[in-house]
């Protein structure tokens, strides 16, 4: 019984250090046929994280402040709003901070 336990935990190491040496060989290569799918991507992207966008949050920042200064609105859920929109125009620096970490370099 002691054999099997052990040959079963033996292919269970080599099942989960596998998938470590194939993804280290995946290349950040756009499949062939992908142009319009990553041009229009890109395009929403520079939508969401352009000058209107970033205008509009300017002003929905601004309203949600003055909202909840005059006691309109629940400063939780103005927090909320706020916060929303830093990680939204920060979620670059977020996420590359977040690979440097993995990394640790």
């Amino acid at each position: 019984m002691t054999y099997t336990f052990s040959r079963l935990f033996t292919l269970a190491a080599l099942a989960f250090a596998l998938p470590k040496t194939a993804m280290a060989q995946v290349t950040n290569v756009d499949p062939q046929g992908s142009g319009p799918i990553v041009n229009a991507l890109s395009w929403i992207q520079g939508t969401l994280l352009g000058n209107v966008a970033t205008t509009a949050a300017v002003i929905a920042v601004a309203v949600v402040g003055l909202m909840m200064l005059t006691g309109r609105m629940n400063w939780r859920f103005g927090a909320t709003v706020i916060i929303g929109c830093f990680i939204l125009f920060g979620a670059t620096a977020i996420v590359s901070g977040i690979r440097i970490a993995a990394v640790g370099s």
